[in-house]
């Protein structure tokens, strides 16, 4: 069951340029909004989308329509009362939109610059992609003990110029901040079959990037909502059944990212398995070197979906 809420500039049902969408679960999206709106309410021709995944946070939800209401800009909520997962909620927010683009953005995101939504219309009128990934940031310094390391991981690997980021195509697309044609989710929609966290985003990537062109372009986000050591430590692990969906359906660009080869190679390390608890010890100490704890991270991650990828070619292998 789906309710929704919708201010009065929303009931116009003039189509705009561009729809953002936000789905969230476990965030507050307020902050983001507030952003977007100062811009929506400047550019024009803007729509904002939220969709609560199953949350049900009256205090947040409540905020969100409050805001809406005094908002010349056109907003529409949608509150969702079980959790369905990332796909199924971008691709509801899609179903949605009136626009013939749509911006993705994760909720624990903040535009970069007060010019952020104008860049992206600037992007979209330029007319040169179908796909446009303005990239990412994180603060520039610490928010906590506790999140310091996921800064860092996502400092070194994911924070990427447009330039670097063009160098390598769909490898460094991800849903935080991805404008897309409406048209292409229509035809290429996430798959739902991906459950949890991880990978849903750089298998509709991989699959759309064959058929569309994609652009790289410097319209970054800011990500907030770093996450703590140890929800790392769980969402590396509990996300291999997601990695074996994602490899599975493209194998050719799985074999070029370094993470699949490590886990190859891991695979014939006798007893691996045996040195996650000492990489686990390395990755909680704040008194090891940040490298030698990012170094432990991947290779935690890399122990856990090589476990998943022999059993997946057992598994093959028992049913041919």
């Amino acid at each position: 069951m789906i309710t929704h809420h919708q201010n009065q500039a929303a009931q116009s049902g003039q189509n705009p340029l561009l729809s953002v969408l936000v789905p969230y679960y476990n965030d507050d999206p307020n902050l983001l909004l507030s952003d977007l709106l100062v811009q929506a309410e400047t550019t024009k021709n803007v729509e904002i989308l939220l969709y609560d995944d199953g949350t049900n946070d009256a205090n947040v939800n409540t905020r969100l329509e409050h805001a809406a209401d005094k908002s010349p800009a056109a907003i529409r909520l949608f509150f969702a009362a079980e959790n369905k997962g990332r796909s199924t909620a971008r691709n509801y927010l899609k179903s949605q939109a009136r626009a013939g683009w749509v911006l993705f953005l994760d909720a624990d995101m903040r535009p970069q610059e007060r010019t952020f939504l104008g860049d992206y219309l600037a992007a979209i009128q330029a007319g040169d992609a179908d796909i446009i990934f303005g990239g990412f940031t994180v603060p520039h310094q610490t928010q906590s003990a506790e999140t310091e390391l996921h800064r860092a991981f996502s400092k070194t690997s994911d924070c990427l110029d447009a330039a670097a980021r063009n160098a390598c195509g769909a490898q460094y697309v991800c849903s935080s901040n991805l404008c897309v044609r409406s048209i292409i989710l229509d035809a290429e929609p996430f798959d739902t079959d991906f459950t949890g966290w991880g990978w849903e985003d750089s298998e509709w990537a991989a699959r759309a990037v064959k058929k569309y062109k994609l652009k790289h372009a410097d319209i970054p986000a800011l990500h907030l909502g770093l996450e703590t050591t140890e929800t790392l430590l769980a969402r590396f692990k509990d996300s291999a059944h997601n990695y074996i969906r994602f490899t599975s359906a493209h194998p050719d660009l799985a074999k070029t990212l370094t993470l699949y080869k490590m886990s190859q190679r891991l695979k014939y390390v006798p007893g691996q398995k045996l040195m996650r608890p000492i990489l686990k010890t390395l990755v909680r100490s704040s008194l090891v070197p940040t490298k030698v704890r990012l170094l432990a991270l991947k290779l935690w991650r890399a122990s856990w979906y090589s476990q998943a990828m022999s059993v997946k070619a057992i598994s093959v292998k028992t049913m041919s």
